[in-house]
């Protein structure tokens, strides 16, 4: 049993949902929810999962980044044990994005900074309508490399719009996040996990190795060149 208190985890069959559990404060991210990432990741590696969602709870927020009200947590932190927050709070991404297996964002509102970082940390993601997208980390200071974002990011939508969207940290609606492949889909509201399932299915329906193996030449292959790709099985 995993000790979550941000979060919750249910798994039906071969598919596991992951909610970010805070909808009075946007699902806003604490100090501890990336300790929580890193242990549902630990706990779903070596299971019969073969497809994670990831979700907001409510219908106002996927995640709106980090909780301005802890601020104050990493405000009194000591140089060393900020340090270790910032390799538990990349660890705790990173540990999602490597699952050997899938991982789909089911995005239901607004994904802000570390919530756009958690939606980017997706293989892939399917937005409602009303679905927000920012990179606001320019605006109080922080760089675009917090959590991963400066090197998803440009690899989705390019360099160039990539740099224009941190530099002015405008937000992006649903329709142009998948004009420029941000998302994969923008499906209704109120089909948007039926629509997820789907495509949870359909992925189950093929060799789990062979999704395996082909996750990873993906992630391995966007750190080598093309040469690399031609060899990498």
């Amino acid at each position: 049993m995993i000790d979550l208190e941000t979060l919750t985890l249910s798994v039906t069959d071969r598919m596991a949902v992951l909610t970010v559990n805070r909808p009075g404060r946007m699902n806003s991210m604490t100090v501890r929810m990336f300790t929580e990432f890193g242990l549902v990741a630990e706990a779903l590696r070596d299971t019969e999962v073969r497809t994670l969602v990831i979700t907001g709870a409510g219908d106002r927020a996927f995640c709106a980044g980090f909780d301005l009200d802890e601020i104050h947590v990493i405000a009194d932190m000591t140089v060393r044990e900020f340090l270790r927050f910032q390799e538990t709070a990349t660890g705790g991404l990173a540990a999602l994005h490597t699952l050997p297996f899938p991982v789909i964002a089911a995005i239901n509102g607004a994904a802000s900074g570390g919530g756009l970082s958690l939606a980017l940390a997706a293989d892939l993601r399917l937005a409602v309508p009303t679905a927000t997208f920012r990179a606001p980390f320019t605006k109080v200071g922080l760089s675009v490399g917090d959590l991963g974002t400066s090197w998803l990011l440009p690899r989705l939508i390019g360099t160039g719009r990539a740099a224009e969207l941190v530099y002015t940290a405008r937000p992006l609606d649903a329709a142009e996040a998948e004009r420029i492949g941000l998302v994969n889909r923008v499906v209704p509201a109120e089909s948007l996990m039926a629509t997820v399932v789907e495509l949870a299915e359909s992925i189950q329906a093929h060799s789990s190795a062979g999704i395996g193996r082909s996750k990873r030449a993906l992630l391995h292959n966007q750190e080598g060149s093309y040469s690399t790709a031609l060899h990498t099985i």
